[in-house]
């Protein structure tokens, strides 16, 4: 079966011409196909020259016409131009062309009109499709692979009608990333509009409405010369001062940015926030997946189950008088909730179980699915939770690496998910949620750094929770945190006084 290729400037009269010749063609011989390819004026020499170049031709002239082998496979056979074409044409298969010059040109003044019509209506489609523009960095992080499933899904973004996802990331190659887009397409999500690449910032974080930053400084755990480190925290610098401005100047007004993965969190979002003059309520970091280890490790002395239970989710009106009754049913389907985790995630941390809460717990006093106690009521074992339950909570992300010899991908894949269910409303009223947010102005604190506070989420809006206790020993661990995470964000400005001396 012989298919012809005939590509032409769309106002050219030749390439109208072999049109019609194959068109004649094609009604005459049913084993012949055709495969048209019509390129605007502007974009005809640059399309030819690539052409050219990829098949080893030399064509100067619209049309090209070329020969495919439909069942052999291979590189076509080139024919030339319009007289090659007719020629070919006439000497096969005894059919040429007899087209009047006017006739030509007026065919190919009515091919540009049509060819400029559907341009116009296939920009109109496109402008009806309003994608959520969500753009994830350091996308060949295993992290990535792990949040895309969820990520792509009305369970975490319920506004979401489609969803175009950027792939970006700056130190790997673009043969990599394609494998990730190939794979993320073929799961057929239904919200998934498109998927882009990117490995430079030429157009990174365009029409953003939600930025994942996986970037990851070092590993926790891993001793480091204070040289290496100054250097690592003045590139981390000066990566996320050029992503801050980046986001300022293309992001969407309502961008939702989500500093995660690693270690380095609390500095990396503190260089962001410094850096962007978007509305700081715009730019969070994660502590969920230290809080959820500390739940876990709660769970584990109490007896019960790490994930979640079966409690019901109906709204049942109380009318029990006790402290011990949640005012909702609807509180997260957790054993162990309302974990507070203050401070520099992964670095400096205070865990606070001041408003801590465990579900089904197998005690003397049990209650309905709902009905939860305090923690601290709980466990009277004080010296664990002062020593061993701390031990646990600092010492889990350096034992799970080293048994499986890897991140803790699940885990932060997890966190931001539940952060970004939350942020969008897919949360309970009244659940707290360890959140790193600039912390000036709150619980008394001046520094304009990000460390990790109590929040609650509530119209897609967090706000710092007002009624937790916070003592003058928790006020003077809050400002020794913020002191030494702002000496390390004065390291970089260090290390440029050094190179000028």
């Amino acid at each position: 079966m012989a298919k012809f290729v005939l590509a032409g400037k769309t106002d050219c009269p030749y390439y109208a011409n072999a049109e019609l010749l194959a068109d004649r063609l094609k009604y005459s011989l049913p084993n012949f196909s055709i495969h048209k390819i019509s390129i605007l004026p502007d974009e005809w020499t640059d399309w030819l020259e690539d052409t050219c170049t990829r098949n080893g031709w030399n064509h100067e002239e619209s049309p090209l016409i070329w020969r495919e082998l439909v069942h052999q496979g291979g590189k076509g056979v080139y024919l030339g131009g319009f007289h090659d074409f007719v020629e070919h044409c006439q000497s096969y298969y005894n059919i040429t062309s007899d087209m009047s010059e006017e006739m030509m040109l007026s065919i190919a003044a009515e091919n540009l009109v049509t060819k400029l019509e559907l341009i116009m209506e296939e920009q109109h489609r496109a402008s009806l499709i309003k994608p959520l523009h969500v753009w994830i960095s350091s996308a060949l992080n295993p992290t990535c692979n792990m949040l895309i499933p969820s990520l792509l899904s009305a369970e975490v973004l319920p506004q979401a009608s489609t969803i175009s996802l950027h792939l970006l990331d700056l130190e790997g190659s673009e043969e990599e990333l394609q494998s990730v887009k190939m794979e993320t397409e073929d799961l057929a999500l239904h919200l998934l509009h498109k998927v882009t690449t990117h490995t430079d910032l030429k157009e990174a974080f365009q029409e953003a409405d939600i930025i994942l930053l996986l970037d990851d400084g070092w590993s926790n755990g891993t001793h480091v010369k204070d040289e290496e480190e100054r250097e690592k925290i003045k590139a981390t610098a000066d990566l996320y001062s050029e992503y801050g401005r980046l986001i300022e100047a293309r992001a969407n007004a309502g961008v939702k940015v989500i500093v995660s993965s690693g270690s380095l969190v609390n500095l990396r979002c503190s260089f962001l926030v410094e850096a962007c003059a978007t509305d700081k309520c715009h730019v969070v970091a994660v502590a969920t997946q230290l809080e959820n280890e500390a739940r876990a490790a709660i769970a584990n002395k109490l007896k019960v189950r790490t994930s979640g239970s079966s409690r019901s989710l109906v709204a049942v009106k109380i009318s029990v008088v006790t402290p011990f009754y949640a005012t909702s049913p609807s509180r997260s389907a957790l054993e162990v909730t309302d974990v507070i985790v203050w401070g520099d995630v992964g670095e400096s941390f205070h865990i606070d179980l001041q408003r801590a809460k465990v579900f089904n717990y197998d005690g003397a006093i049990k209650g309905p699915p709902f009905f939860f106690q305090p923690v601290l009521e709980i466990i009277y074992d004080k010296e664990w939770l002062e020593t061993d339950f701390l031990d646990i909570v600092r010492c889990q992300h350096a034992v799970v690496v080293s048994k499986t010899c890897r991140g803790l991908d699940m885990s932060t894949a997890n966190g931001i998910l539940t952060l970004l269910q939350a942020w969008n409303g897919v949360s309970t009223p009244n659940q707290v949620f360890s959140v790193g947010i600039p912390c000036t102005g709150h619980y008394n604190l001046q520094d304009d750094v990000v460390l990790s506070l109590p929040v609650v989420f509530t119209d897609g809006q967090w706000s710092v929770v007002p009624d937790v206790t916070v003592g003058d020993d928790l006020k003077q661990k809050l400002q020794l945190f913020a002191t030494e995470l702002r000496k390390k964000m004065s390291k970089p400005e260090n290390t440029r006084h050094e190179e000028t001396a």
